[in-house]
């Protein structure tokens, strides 16, 4: 009896300092592995023991694994990080981004497409007051009636020019808004194409101004990346350009 009793002491003993490590808490931290900035809002996940939790916002966690316990550590928009727990003093993470945002980059000796067309309203703020004939109707002292200057803006031919001036404006405008937005060094960023490739790219698949309009930054890198696609199954590939819209004006 007093055998079995010094027998199951010295087990005890022994396997005190285990139970003792499994319970000790270890502390961690998720980084950004490109960055090298903490990240928050980290899945922390004990495959072993089943568990899982968030880190908190500075990146920091604490956790009790067993020794050959396998951790992953996983967020949205990052590629999952997994660590093998070897009675390490700390855990590191360390997670690559899975989606790279590009952020836009204003250049400041470069105007703004809103710059131009404020300018170029201001050159020509003739032109616009003519292609504006306000209202066909005037109230003065006698009533109500018909607006002459109005109604001469709107029919000479003077008036008619100046519609088409900023018409050509406004178009200009669009363009310069989609070469501001979708510009070489976006493309070249994300495509890695130079030259003349870069420029048969940027020819081939230009977006529209509504598109460019509407797109977000993550939006429009993410078109840029679907056309690169394409157009790495055939670089030579020349796509014919779109047939102008022609107005007549019969009354000139």
């Amino acid at each position: 009896m007093r055998t079995t009793i010094y027998i199951l002491s010295f087990c005890l003993s022994m396997s005190l300092p285990f139970v003792v490590q499994a319970q000790e808490l270890i502390q961690g931290i998720v980084f950004d592995k490109e960055t090298k900035q903490r990240i928050g809002k980290v899945i922390i996940t004990n495959l072993n023991q089943q568990t899982e939790f968030y880190n908190n916002v500075r990146g920091e966690f604490k956790i009790s694994p067993n020794p050959g316990d396998v951790l992953v550590a996983s967020r949205d928009g990052f590629n999952s990080d997994t660590v093998v727990f070897d009675q390490q003093s700390v855990i590191l993470f360390n997670l690559k981004r899975s989606i790279i945002y590009i952020s836009e980059v204003n250049v400041v000796a470069r105007k703004s497409p809103e710059e131009i067309l404020k300018q170029e309203k201001e050159s020509f703020n003739k032109a616009y007051r003519l292609a504006d004939p306000g209202s066909l109707f005037s109230v003065g002292q006698t009533g109500a009636g018909l607006s002459i200057s109005s109604i001469y803006n709107l029919l000479s031919k003077e008036g008619r020019n100046a519609r088409r001036l900023t018409e050509i404006i406004e178009r200009n405008y669009q363009e310069n808004f989609v070469d501001y937005r979708f510009s070489p060094d976006l493309v070249n960023n994300i495509t890695g194409l130079e030259g003349d490739m870069l420029r048969r790219f940027m020819s081939n698949y230009r977006p529209s101004y509504e598109f460019t309009r509407a797109a977000n930054q993550y939006e429009l890198s993410q078109y840029i990346k679907s056309k690169y696609i394409l157009f790495k199954l055939n670089p030579n590939l020349r796509h014919l350009p779109a047939l102008p819209v022609i107005k007549m004006d019969v009354n000139n």
